[in-house]
């Protein structure tokens, strides 16, 4: 005899709510990953570790950090089983991977769920000593003068160096060719040698970089001026249509257990909660944020669809 369309929802639903419950429950029982897609040293690799040493202790599990630099790592974690022993750490330009590049193997939104926002970090743009600009706005007029001829590093293609940088050219309306390096370190050595002519870092490398003389500060792309570096104007200040926020998030592959997800986000903003943490983070220039799967969900299919029609309107993509 065939079974009632109503008995057959109701053990399809207890089937989904046991799975999730079990797997809530015993996770985690095993090593898990965070992959970083960015070179150690980043600040992706830094709050990835940051996260890696905490929820170790949590879970009494050993929780590792990986540094698959470039599209390799992002595509590994779009292939991992989606049961919450393989995380990413990635910034908001993990949401135009499959714009600027060809072939790409992942679809950035439907390819992963969210876990949580972990922080925000807000960006130096810093230029070598010896440019003639002092300001942005000097910059912005060395740009147009000289169109095609400064460059602009990135830790590379979809970083969030790379994203706050582009914007810029395309809210400024200069011409400025990007040059993307394996990694962050690689990225700021190319200004401070002159290779390159601007690059967004963080505050705490600005700091040291600008206190050593090896570049010069000239603005910061949060909305407002930071306590830290309070003489470095906003990028606002100067481009009134930039609107950018440097977030960095932890991500899983599509299909992970929602109960997973939930605990692992909950765990996490136990994390961001202490006192070392918090001290931590700041010492890096990042602000924690977190926010559960569904906001995160949100936000990168918003920003997803934005700076994909930002960047094809500049004349930047692939596909």
């Amino acid at each position: 005899m065939r079974m009632p369309r109503t008995i057959m929802l109701a053990a399809a639903a207890l089937a989904t709510l046991t799975v999730d419950g079990w797997a809530q429950g015993s996770y985690p029982n095993q090593m898990v990953r965070i992959v970083v897609p960015f070179s150690a040293g980043s600040v992706t690799d830094g709050l990835a570790r940051i996260l890696a040493d905490k929820l170790a202790e949590t879970w009494k599990q050993q929780v590792i950090v990986e540094n698959r630099p470039g599209l390799p790592g992002t595509t590994s974690v779009a292939k991992a089983a989606p049961d919450g022993y393989t995380l990413m750490l990635t910034s908001n330009g993990h949401t135009i991977a499959n714009v600027i590049n060809k072939n790409i193997q992942f679809d950035p939104v439907k390819d992963f769920a969210g876990v949580t926002k972990v922080a925000s970090v807000p960006m130096v743009a810093v230029v070598p000593p010896d440019l003639p600009a002092q300001s942005l706005a000097d910059f912005i007029a060395l740009a147009k003068d000289k169109p095609g001829k400064l460059n602009f590093s990135s830790a590379g293609i979809a970083s969030t160096t790379y994203l706050s940088s582009e914007l810029l050219k395309q809210a400024a309306k200069i011409d400025i060719v990007h040059v993307p390096y394996k990694g962050t370190p690689e990225a700021t050595t190319a200004v401070v040698r002159g290779d390159a002519q601007l690059y967004f870092t963080p505050i705490p490398l600005a700091q040291e970089l600008t206190a050593g003389k090896k570049v010069r500060a000239i603005a910061i792309n949060s909305n407002q001026r930071s306590p830290q570096m309070q003489d470095v104007p906003t990028v606002k200040e100067t481009v009134p249509s930039y609107d950018y926020d440097s977030w960095f998030a932890v991500m899983a592959p599509a299909g992970t257990p929602k109960a997973v997800l939930a605990k692992v986000s909950d765990d996490i903003a136990k994390v961001l909660k202490m006192p070392d943490v918090v001290d931590k983070l700041q010492a890096q220039g990042a602000v924690p944020s977190p926010g559960g799967p569904d906001a995160l969900d949100a936000q990168v299919r918003r920003e997803a669809d934005l700076y994909t029609k930002v960047l094809r309107d500049a004349g930047v993509g692939t596909n």
